[in-house]
């Protein structure tokens, strides 16, 4: 996991695999982007490279997201892998997030 920025964004790039083991880094990293207060308003979780996501990352992007609103942020999920888009959808979560492909 790695993170860039520009002026009007922040890109926390998700890869490999996100499950119990690894979901309190993805959280802790979510946590650091959508906390900044003089940081850019547009955050987006890149999981073009992220191959398999569980509930505990399910819920860490459920968690920056309320956090990014409490701070007038906006949390976007870009090029999320099958798996991921299955998960979002079958818990209902995909409608909470913007979704982009490029």
């Amino acid at each position: 996991m790695w993170v860039s920025s520009g002026d009007k964004w922040l890109v926390v790039h998700v890869g490999g695999e996100t499950d119990i083991d690894r979901a309190p880094m993805l959280a802790d990293a979510l946590l650091t982007a959508t906390n900044q207060s003089d940081g850019p308003r547009e955050i987006v979780v890149d999981l073009a490279e992220l191959s398999f996501c569980d509930s505990a990352g399910l819920n860490a992007f459920i968690q920056a997201r309320r956090t990014a609103a409490e701070h007038g942020k906006r949390l976007t999920l870009h090029s999320p892998q099958s798996q991921v888009v299955r998960l979002l959808k079958m818990t209902g979560a995909y409608a909470l997030f913007p979704v982009t492909d490029t």
